[in-house]
């Protein structure tokens, strides 16, 4: 069913569009049926975004082969001659989570060494305490 093409208000299209969406008003709906039913220019609107509708849902949905970003990037590559896909990196190769694990461990390490050092420099010893503060306060005489 094709009916002639009919210069339609965008209000018009409008309307119908959230009416065959479902989204209008009960009111607004019977009014929109009403005019429907009564009005030659909202009858081939109607139709004709039906039509279209139907036509849309019929089709189905290409989708890109699954090397396709492959080779897109690879084209990009080809035509920069590398200026937007450089060099990898140390931190692009690595995993950060292994990065992560080495620096810990480094850091243990580390810590270790400086806490068992002869100077005792991450541990307070007993015999280099600071020494405690008088109970009294040292005044100067005049």
């Amino acid at each position: 069913m094709t009916t002639e093409p009919v210069d339609v208000d965008e209000e018009i299209i409008v309307t119908l569009s959230d009416y065959l969406d479902g989204v209008l008003p009960a009111d607004k709906k019977a009014e929109v049926e009403a005019k429907i039913a009564s009005d030659a220019q909202w009858k081939s609107a109607h139709a004709e975004m039906v039509e279209t509708r139907d036509a849309l849902s019929g089709m189905q949905k290409a989708r890109a082969p699954e090397s396709f970003s492959d080779g897109v990037t690879e084209t990009i590559h080809k035509r920069s001659a590398g200026r937007f896909f450089a060099k990898k990196t140390f931190g692009d190769r690595v995993p950060f989570g292994a990065i992560l694990i080495v620096a810990l461990l480094g850091l243990g390490v580390l810590a270790y060494v400086l806490w068992s050092s002869p100077t005792g420099s991450l541990k307070v010893a007993p015999d280099r305490a600071p020494p405690s503060q008088p109970d009294t306060p040292i005044v100067d005489k005049p």
